[in-house]
């Protein structure tokens, strides 16, 4: 049971955060050097055309009251006109939303499962200074691996699998096929970091009593494993999968790129080069939003499986 202290708490940095963030995507536009409209519209544009957006943009109230305003239509889901398609920006953020979820879903999927199948087997084949040639092989090869950026492993995978091999396709969202690569370039770096996180928690509390306990009682492996050891050693890795997966939206902003998803990072990198300022505003808001939602989650599921945590915290 969570305390209502640690929940207070927690929703009350929540919405600290929600506020800077909100305040933070409404100085951007007023931070950009020179006229943002003229900037979006391009220097060929008509002073009255540009007078004109301005006007309908708000941008020609005072400050305060474009803050309030600004707010005021996020609270009503509004988050404005797109400057260069002259759409609601609202309309994009649905038409393109459901696409990197696609892709975020299945990634973060495989990453939690690469790191734990991998984490426990070199754990189980490592401990006790068994094997140092397969230690010394698997931390050298996570280290690499988890230092690529992932617009090189794209590029790498693409080069092999799609161009040398022909196995997948180079680009695209056509089929189940055209979500491998893609998922794979998110999934596997991370997922040789978090591995090394897995096999240090589990070698720890194989050390524990109840583990010996466990062993006394001549349990299967299998069972002393799964059923009592990576329970208990799940909450380091929850802790770091969360953050991976906020991580995940920094990724997907190169990988849909790379890739050609028709999702919200290749909208926000064309917005960017065609300064619609309106449209990286209410991206930024939405990846913020995704990444602070993502957060809240795991710190409500850690004090749930370690109620500790919340006498900690409060």
């Amino acid at each position: 049971m969570l305390s209502s202290t640690f929940l207070t708490r927690r929703i009350g940095r929540l919405l600290v955060s929600v506020w800077v963030l909100v305040s933070a995507s409404f100085a951007m536009i007023h931070l950009v050097p020179g006229d943002p409209v003229r900037s979006a519209l391009g220097l060929t544009a008509s002073p009255e055309v540009v007078e004109a957006r301005r006007e309908a943009l708000g941008l020609n109230n005072s400050l305060p009251t474009q803050y309030v305003d600004y707010l005021r239509s996020l609270l009503h889901g509004d988050f404005g006109t797109s400057i260069v398609s002259n759409l609601p920006v609202s309309q994009v953020i649905q038409e393109r939303l459901p696409a990197s979820l696609q892709l975020a879903v299945p990634a973060f999927v495989v990453l939690m499962v690469l790191a734990v199948v991998l984490g426990v087997v070199t754990a189980v084949l490592t401990r006790g200074g068994r094997r140092p040639g397969l230690h010394l092989g698997y931390t050298a090869a996570s280290t690499i691996v988890g230092a690529i950026p992932d617009f090189i492993l794209a590029v790498v995978l693409v080069a092999v699998f799609a161009v040398g091999l022909g196995w997948l396709p180079v680009a695209g969202r056509d089929g189940i096929s055209s979500f491998i690569l893609p998922v794979l370039t998110l999934s596997v770096g991370a997922a040789a970091v978090l591995s090394r996180v897995v096999r240090a928690e589990l070698l720890s509390v194989l050390d524990n009593d109840f583990v010996r306990t466990a062993k006394s009682k001549r349990l299967p492996a299998r069972i002393v494993y799964l059923r009592h050891a990576l329970p208990n050693a799940l909450t380091a890795t929850l802790t770091i999968g969360g953050l991976l997966l906020a991580g995940l939206a920094a990724g997907m902003v190169l990988v849909e790129n790379v890739f050609q998803w028709p999702g919200m990072g290749t909208v926000l990198v064309q917005s960017i080069q065609q300064k619609d300022y309106p449209m990286v505003q209410a991206l930024v808001l939405v990846y913020g939003g995704l990444t602070l939602t993502i957060n809240l989650c795991v710190d409500l599921l850690l004090a749930f499986l370690d109620p500790r945590s919340t006498v900690k915290a409060s």
